[in-house]
Order: structure tokens, then sequence, then C-alpha cells
């Protein structure tokens, strides 16, 4: 997990945010592996779009949505879905519905799931919605 890079002299935040960003998609797919879920895919680019995970739980392809926060943060991961990124996530996985499981006669549906992770000290605390937008 995250070492706290805020306290480090001359530490980058753009840098910091990035790698609390990746160690909060190691802390979902970590978290949905313990549950039996497939990960499909990781970042993976829809043209200018992107889908932090694709997971397949049993005949469901969950596009899940992985928002983190720092220690002391005013609002969780989930606060931070706005209507744009709502937008934005469904118009990713329609494409990759269209393209890759549409036709597919294992796969039922597709869902839209959102983590919130947030760090205290070196552990990652997940909280999960399924379908959540």
């Amino acid at each position: 997990m995250p070492a706290d890079r805020s306290s480090l002299p001359g530490a980058d935040p753009v840098l910091s945010r990035a790698l609390l960003g990746r160690a909060a998609e190691a802390a979902v797919v970590a978290y949905l592996e313990a549950r039996g879920v497939e990960i499909i895919a990781k970042n993976l680019r829809m043209g200018r779009l992107e889908l932090d995970i694709v997971a397949r739980e049993g005949r469901v392809i969950a596009v899940v949505e992985v928002r983190s926060r720092a220690e002391g943060s005013w609002t969780s991961g989930f606060g931070s879905i706005d209507s744009e990124k709502r937008r934005r996530v469904r118009r990713a996985g329609e494409r990759l519905w269209q393209r890759r499981f549409k036709n597919d006669p294992e796969i039922d549906r597709l869902r839209f799931d959102a983590a919130s992770v947030r760090f205290e000290g070196q552990q990652a605390v997940v909280e999960y919605a399924k379908a959540a937008f």
C-alpha cells in the first residue's frame, strides 16, 4: 500500500495521487479476487475513455469505477463520482459491451459497480457497491 508521500520534502502531488490511485485499484482487485470474481482487464482503454476494472462474476460483466481518498479527506470516493463521470463510464462500458460481449452466449448483462477506497495508514479499506449507477 502507499507510503505517505505528502510529508516528503519536494513530493510531487500528481505523482502521489497516481500512486494512491494505483494502490486503490490493486486493493479492489484483491478484494474482488478474494470473493471469486475474475478480473478481465485493468485500466482498459476504449478510445479516449478508460475503465478502471472489468470483471466477470458468473454471467455478469462488472465495470468497476475505483475512487480513492487520502486520510483526512472530507468526502468518500463515492461522493466524487459525479454525473459526468457516470456518463463517461457508461459510454465506455456500452462500447465494451458492443465490441466484446454483446454476442457472447455465456454473458447475460453488464453492470456498473463502484468502489471507494480509503487508506488508514498502510491499510486499504474497500467499500464496494454493486449496480451503483
